[in-house]
């Protein structure tokens, strides 16, 4: 199937589109599941804020939101990622910004295989495979 790439409100992130399409399908096969249509739309922290609002009634600004449309083991999703959160995390984390906008597209990816990060101890097991997963393309 297919990964897209939209922006709105921010300019497009230099991505190497091709690679990462190939990265998040390796990725998903690691965990079992197959690739069917996942859409990133890259916007800025206003846009996130509405979205959040909008579709799961929260009033708070994050760095991705996930809708996901699997099913079975084929993942497929809409994600939404503020690029000016990933910008402050990859500060406020000491990390390139370019290694923490990989971390938060392969986040939405786990999701899609079912990692979650909400609940006791799934943090650290949701930031286990984002490690594992980046060792992968860096």
């Amino acid at each position: 199937m297919a990964v897209s790439f939209f922006n709105e409100g921010v300019a497009m992130p230099a991505i190497r589109r091709r690679d990462v399409s190939s990265w998040i399908r390796q990725v998903a096969q690691l965990h079992g599941r197959r690739l069917g249509t996942v859409s990133y739309k890259f916007v800025d922290d206003e846009g996130i804020l509405a979205c959040n609002r909008q579709f799961l009634g929260h009033d708070y600004y994050t760095d991705i939101i996930t809708f996901d449309y699997s099913e079975g083991d084929k993942i497929a999703g809409d994600i939404v990622i503020s690029l000016d959160t990933v910008r402050t995390n990859a500060e406020q984390f000491n990390q390139p910004y370019e290694r923490e906008l990989h971390r938060v597209i392969i986040h939405g990816i786990l999701h899609l295989c079912g990692i979650n990060d909400k609940g006791p101890g799934e943090r650290e097991i949701m930031e286990q495979n984002e490690n594992e997963a980046l060792a992968l393309y860096f």
